[in-house]
Parts: structure tokens; sequence; C-alpha cells
């Protein structure tokens, strides 16, 4: 795990400073950029430390305690959390413009979840200390935050209600759906190259079961397959099949 004590640290493995402005920065959807034309949160943002993760490493630690949040910069995320008998389950994936640790922010004192970089990365950093004198002194972005975690709570809650109803066929067209969405398409393939344990943790099954449902899922000719590329034949039947559980959910 990145410990934010030494964040500033150049000399830490694999970890390095970046400096990247918040004016250039193309993520029009992070809550940052989207109030940097409040001289507050503008003068904020010279408080962001930005370091760089490397593919596979874990920036946040389940249990750990809670410094602060990462605003995704560059790159592709997994968010972790620790389910029955020890086994991860993967709770979300983030991209570009996305917060991370957000679950352990407010009253916790400890982060609820892990996270782990996907492929390289870029992440800006806040201290918890900053963020919340920010919220204190800056009314529209403290309403943004309040939005934005009402959202999440929504999408959260409706999952577990619809993951509940679904048979592991379903969950795992569900994650293949929300994949998609999330991250798009590159040559006909979902652009993010995830393992089948991943698909696996993130639809609550088992490697095996996700294997067996996308052989099934090949042979109707819904999916192709190249090595751990997955495309999407026929998106809307896809839809079709668990219509019945909104999984327009999460994106």
């Amino acid at each position: 795990m990145i410990s934010t004590s030494n964040i500033t640290s150049t000399s830490t493995k694999n970890i390095s400073l970046v400096n990247t402005a918040c004016m250039a920065c193309t993520n029009e959807h992070c809550l940052i950029k989207k109030n940097l034309k409040s001289p507050v949160v503008s003068e904020f943002t010279k408080q962001r430390k930005q370091i760089r993760c490397k593919k596979g490493q874990q920036f946040i630690m389940e249990g750990a305690p809670v410094t602060g949040l990462f605003f995704l910069l560059h790159g592709k995320v997994k968010v972790l959390r620790t389910g029955l008998h020890g086994k991860e389950q993967i709770v979300r994936f983030a991209k570009e413009g996305e917060i991370i640790g957000h679950r352990g922010f407010g009253t916790k004192e400890t982060y609820s979840i892990s996270a782990v970089a996907i492929e390289d990365c870029i992440l800006c950093y806040f201290s918890i200390e900053n963020i919340q004198e920010l919220l204190r002194v800056e009314p529209i972005f403290t309403y943004d935050f309040m939005l934005f975690y009402a959202n999440e709570l929504n999408k959260s809650e409706d999952k577990v209600k619809s993951l509940s109803q679904m048979t592991v066929r379903e969950r795992v067209i569900d994650t293949l759906l929300y994949v998609n969405r999330k991250f798009g398409r590159k040559s006909s393939f979902i652009s993010i190259l995830l393992s089948r344990r991943e698909y696996a943790d993130y639809a609550g099954t088992t490697e095996e079961q996700v294997i067996r449902v996308l052989s099934a899922l090949k042979k109707e000719k819904l999916i192709t397959t190249k090595g751990k590329r997955i495309g999407i034949v026929d998106i809307s039947l896809l839809q079709k099949e668990i219509s019945e559980h909104n999984f327009y959910l999460d994106s």
C-alpha cells in the first residue's frame, strides 16, 4: 500500500511525483475540475499531491487509517472489500475523473475498501483535513459533493437488490454490460483487459462459473473472445435478458 505519510518522497519505489495543473486536466466530470471557477477551490488545489502508481500496486488498504481522498487523473482502478471467509469482492471499477476512498470519508476512522491499480495510474491526493476545510467554506462544492454521495448510495442499494435476485448467468451478463459501459470498446472488444477471476469477483460468483457462462454466451454468438479479451456481439439481446433487473444501474 502507498503510505500517504510518505507520499511526497521521490525515493519511494515505483512511485514518483508528477506535476499536472488542474486547469489543464481533461477530466471534466471531476468534482474539483467542475468547481475550479471558485477562487476557494482554485486555492485548494495548491494542496494537491500527485503520485504515479504501477499496475497491480495497492494504494488503499482495507482497515488502514483514513488519510484522504484520491482522484483518478489517469488509468483504471478496481475497488475491493473483504467478504465472507476472506473472499475478495470487487465493488466497482474506477476510471479517469472518479473519486476513490470516499467510502471511508466522514465519521469512519478506517477505509472500508482496498484499491488496486489495474494499469499504470496517476492519482491526485488531498488530505482529509484539506477536504473537510474546503467543504466548510465552499457551499457549491459541498452541494456537488452531497449529490455525488446520494448518487453513490442509490447505485449501491439498487445493485444489492438486483444482484440478490439474479441468477449466475444474469450476474455475469450484468458485469459484462457494466464493464462495457464503463470503459467502452476498442477494435470490437471491451477496452479494459480483465481476468476471469476479476469478472467473477465483481459478479459475486466463481471463476469456473464465469468461464462456463462465457462459453455458453460464445456458443450463442452473443459474445466473442480473443485470449482474455471479450467482445459483445449483440448488446441489445444481453440487455433484454436482464432488463427486469434495471441493468442501467452503474457507469
